[in-house]
C-alpha cells in the first residue's frame, strides 16, 4: 500500500482501508492526510462487513480497488459489484501457486524462478487475468523468507506500474 501511495502520479488514492484498525499502514496514511477506513470483521456477518466497506468506497469516490496485503476472501457478490475494477498482487507467477505458501512451494518444486503477478480479482481465487509479472531468481540456499523478501521488492516496483497502466485504460 505504501509503495502504491508513494508512486501515485497517474492515479489518485481516494481511500486507504484495512480490516485491522491498528495497522501500521493506516497510521502512515493518516499522517499523510489520506482518507482512511477501518473496521474489524470480528463478530460481523460477512455480508454486513462487506456492505460497510462498499459504502465507504462509494462515498470516497473510489473507481478502482487495489488490494495490498488484504488476506481475506471477498464474496462473489462483492466481486460482482466491482467486476473488472479490483486488482491484486500475488507472490507467485500465476497461474502457478495460487493461494498460500507460494515461496515454499516454488522452492520445493525446484523452480529456477519465482516472482509476483498483478491480476484482476474474480470469483476464482487468484484466477483473474494477469496484468503484469516480475520474475525473481531462486538462489541456492534460499528459504521461503529470503525469497519472500526479494519478491516483495519486485512487488513494490511492479504493482504501482501496473496500477498506473490499468488506470490509464
Amino acid at each position: 500500500m505504501m509503495a502504491l501511495v508513494e508512486a501515485a502520479q497517474d492515479y489518485h488514492v481516494a481511500l486507504v482501508a484495512s480490516d485491522k484498525p491498528d495497522a501500521a499502514g493506516i497510521a502512515w496514511a493518516r499522517e499523510r492526510g489520506l482518507a482512511t477506513f477501518t473496521q474489524s470483521p470480528k463478530g460481523i456477518p460477512k455480508a454486513d462487513y462487506e456492505a460497510s466497506i462498499d459504502a465507504a468506497l462509494v462515498e470516497a469516490g473510489v473507481e478502482i480497488i487495489a488490494l495490498a496485503g488484504y488476506m481475506r476472501l471477498l464474496s462473489d457478490g462483492f466481486v460482482a459489484r466491482w467486476a473488472g475494477r479490483i486488482i491484486n498482487i500475488h507472490p507467485s507467477l500465476l497461474p502457478k501457486y495460487k493461494g498460500l505458501d507460494t515461496h515454499a512451494r516454488a522452492i520445493e518444486a525446484g523452480d529456477a524462478v519465482a516472482g509476483c503477478s498483478v491480476h484482476i480479482v474474480t470469483e476464482e481465487l487468484d484466477g483473474g487475468a494477469v496484468l503484469g509479472q516480475a520474475e525473481v531468481a531462486i538462489l541456492p540456499g534460499d528459504t521461503p523468507d529470503s525469497l519472500a523478501a526479494r519478491v516483495l521488492e519486485a512487488e513494490h516496483r511492479l504493482y504501482p506500474q501496473v496500477l498506473a497502466e490499468f488506470v490509464r485504460r
